[in-house]
C-alpha cells in the first residue's frame, strides 16, 4: 500500500521513500539490453536513474494515496512520468538548445556518451513512458489507461511542455513580457507538473470537484517552482544546484527574476506558495505533504 511509503513521514523522508520505490520501478521497467541496441537503453538508464529530486513522481503518488490507489499502478504512473521528464532533460541539454554540460551533478547524456545516443536516448525514455501507462498493470480499466495517455500527451506536447519549450528557445531572440513568460512556464513546467497532480485523479475515479482542487495547486505550484528556478539560475552554484547557472541572463533571456527583480520575484513566489496551499483545504490533513512540497519548493537549492 502507498500508506507504508508516506505515512508516520515528514516529508524529506517520503522523498526518500518514494524516490527509491520510483527507481527501483524505473529499474525493472528498463533492463539493461544484452544486444546492440545496448548503448541507447544505457543512455536511458543513465538519464532516468540514480539522481534528482523525483518531486514529479512524488506528486503522483502522493495524489494517488488520497484516492485509495494502489501501489504497484502509482508508482508505474510515478515512473512513466519521470521517464517523461528526463526525456525533456536530455533534449534540453542538446547544443541545439541549452548546449548544457552539467545535468543533476553529472555530465549530461550527450557528454556521458554522445550526441546522437542521446537524442535516440530521449525518443526511447518518451515512447517507453506511453507503452507504461497504458499497460494493463497501470489499471485494469482500458478507459482510464486511455485518459492517463491522452493526459500526458497533451501535457508533454505541442500544447504542453514541448511548445513552452520552442517558446524558450525564441525567447533567446526576442524579449517577452511577463504574460508571455508566465504562459511559457506554464506550458513547459507547469503542465507536467498538473498531470503528476491530476494522475492519481484519474486512476481513482475522482469527482470533479477534487480534480479541479489538485489542478488549481499544480498550476501555483508549477509556477513558484519555476521563479524559484530563475532565482536558482541567478543566484546558486553548480555545486548546490548540480546543474550549469547564470545561462539566462549569458544569452540576455528574459525571465521572472530578470523582470520582476529578485526580491519581487522571491515574493511573487511566496504568494503563489500560500495560495497553492489554500487550494487543498477540502483534503483536510490527508493532503499535509502536498503542502509541505508547496512551501519546499520556496527553500530548494537544487
Amino acid at each position: 500500500m502507498l500508506d507504508e511509503l508516506l505515512q508516520g513521514r515528514d516529508l524529506e523522508q517520503a522523498l526518500q521513500a518514494v524516490g527509491a520505490a520510483v527507481d527501483a520501478t524505473l529499474d525493472r521497467l528498463l533492463p539493461p539490453a544484452p544486444g546492440l541496441e545496448a548503448p541507447v537503453v544505457d543512455a536511458m538508464r543513465y538519464a532516468a536513474l540514480g539522481s534528482g529530486k523525483r518531486l514529479r513522481p512524488f506528486l503522483a503518488v502522493t495524489s494517488a494515496s488520497l484516492f485509495g490507489v494502489g501501489r504497484i499502478p502509482a508508482l508505474r504512473v510515478a515512473a512513466a512520468i519521470e521517464m517523461i521528464h528526463a526525456y525533456s532533460l536530455v533534449h534540453d541539454d542538446l547544443p541545439a538548445m541549452d548546449d548544457s554540460e552539467l545535468r543533476r551533478g553529472r555530465p549530461t547524456v550527450h557528454r556521458a556518451f554522445d550526441e546522437a545516443t542521446a537524442i535516440l536516448a530521449g525518443d526511447g525514455l518518451l515512447t517507453r513512458a506511453f507503452g507504461v501507462l497504458a499497460g494493463p498493470e497501470t489499471h485494469s480499466d482500458p478507459a482510464v489507461r486511455c485518459e492517463l495517455v491522452q493526459a500526458a500527451a497533451e501535457a508533454a506536447g505541442s500544447q504542453g511542455m514541448v511548445g513552452g519549450q520552442m517558446i524558450d528557445l525564441i525567447a533567446e531572440k526576442q524579449t517577452l513580457d511577463i504574460g508571455a513568460i508566465t504562459r511559457l512556464q506554464r506550458m513547459k513546467t507547469g503542465d507536467m507538473i498538473a498531470f503528476s497532480c491530476e494522475a492519481g485523479a484519474i486512476q481513482g475515479k475522482a469527482a470533479a470537484e477534487p480534480r479541479h482542487a489538485l489542478k488549481a495547486y499544480a498550476h501555483d505550484l508549477g509556477l513558484a517552482f519555476q521563479i524559484v528556478d530563475d532565482l536558482l539560475d541567478a543566484e546558486g552554484s553548480e555545486a548546490e544546484t548540480g546543474k550549469s547557472v547564470g545561462q539566462d541572463a549569458q544569452r540576455g533571456k528574459a525571465t521572472f527574476v530578470s523582470i520582476l527583480g529578485i526580491e519581487r520575484a522571491r515574493a511573487q513566489a511566496a504568494m503563489l506558495s500560500d495560495q497553492a496551499v489554500r487550494h487543498l483545504d477540502a483534503f483536510d490533513d490527508k493532503a499535509d505533504l502536498l503542502r509541505d512540497v508547496a512551501r519546499f519548493v520556496l527553500t530548494r537549492r537544487s
